[in-house]
């Protein structure tokens, strides 16, 4: 096996969670993990096997502007949900969920992996999510939630060996994930208030309200962004 996970997928900089090249290039698996239900993983999946197999073909210096068919592992792709079940379909497809079942040019499907009865490394991974979500939601992003999230699992022989041998390891890439989704909470949110900012300026400059009633249309607004509003209005005037 081969660990082929792309580094970027086009230009939207997107990450896959696990890619691997199994039997000297006959098989190529796709998985990601999802903690939120949404069918547009299907959509990301697409573009991660395209990728996949475009940095195949340059790999194995296959030209696919020569009349020579080119070699190509088969694909198969899998979504781990660390999620509950509930009434959530075993296979997911881009026809059924975005076409009404049509008979398209192009179909994707894939295997979803849910919490079940076997023991092993996948299941173990889901309960690890499981208990780890638990304790984000008593201890919010802290080293705390980890560490309980570690301690829980070994007393439930839960990917007990791993996490003997990497705890700190363990520790240290989840601290930077949490460090990775404020910093996106934080730009989501800037995005916004640039957003209600041109807004109101816009509002403003067509007389539609006052300075003193933007506070009232924008209670998200500070009173910087009213004074940063106010002022390049008065520069337009």
């Amino acid at each position: 096996m081969d660990i082929v996970t792309i580094d970027n997928v086009l230009t939207d900089n997107l990450y896959n969670d696990l890619g691997i090249m199994v039997g000297n290039d006959k098989l190529l698996l796709l998985l990601e993990a999802q903690s939120s239900w949404t069918v547009n993983i299907l959509i990301r999946i697409l573009l991660y096997l395209a990728q996949s197999y475009h940095e195949y073909f340059e790999r194995t210096s296959q030209s696919l502007y020569k009349s020579r068919k080119v070699k190509m592992p088969k694909p198969e792709l899998y979504v781990i949900y660390t999620g509950n079940k509930g009434r959530k379909p075993d296979t997911i497809s881009l026809s059924q969920e975005f076409f009404d079942g049509a008979d398209i040019d192009i179909e994707v499907k894939a295997k979803v992996i849910y919490e079940s009865d076997k023991d092993n490394i996948i299941n173990e991974y889901i309960v690890f999510c499981k208990v780890f979500n638990e304790q984000v939601k008593k201890h919010g992003m802290t080293k705390q939630a980890v560490t309980e999230t570690i301690r829980i699992c070994k007393d439930r022989n839960i990917l007990k060996q791993y996490l003997s041998g990497k705890e700190v390891e363990v520790v240290t890439i989840m601290m930077s994930l949490f460090d990775e989704e404020q910093i996106m909470r934080t730009y989501a949110k800037d995005m916004a208030r640039e957003m209600l900012i041109e807004k109101a300026t816009l509002m403003l400059k067509k007389g539609k309200i006052s300075i003193d009633e933007i506070g009232e249309y924008f209670p998200e607004l500070l009173e910087g962004d009213i004074k940063e509003i106010e002022a390049e209005v008065m520069q337009l005037a």
